[in-house]
């Protein structure tokens, strides 16, 4: 897989693409979401529209 060519269709709009990524980093995502050993859905909703909000804004 090549993450620049998929990172591109992603920031065009490519669904697949985005959700490639978002796959991609879901284990971070959800690492990222624990707050003292409890998950926070909140917390993993802000950090996926995050995510989404990076990719679409991503400079090449």
């Amino acid at each position: 897989m090549d993450f620049g060519l998929t990172l591109k269709r992603a920031k065009e709009g490519d669904k697949d693409a985005k959700e490639e990524i978002f796959r991609m980093y879901r284990p971070l995502l959800i690492k990222n979401s624990m707050d003292n050993n409890v998950f926070d859905e909140d917390l993993y909703q802000e950090l996926s529209a995050t995510l989404l909000f990076c990719i679409k804004n991503f400079k090449f």
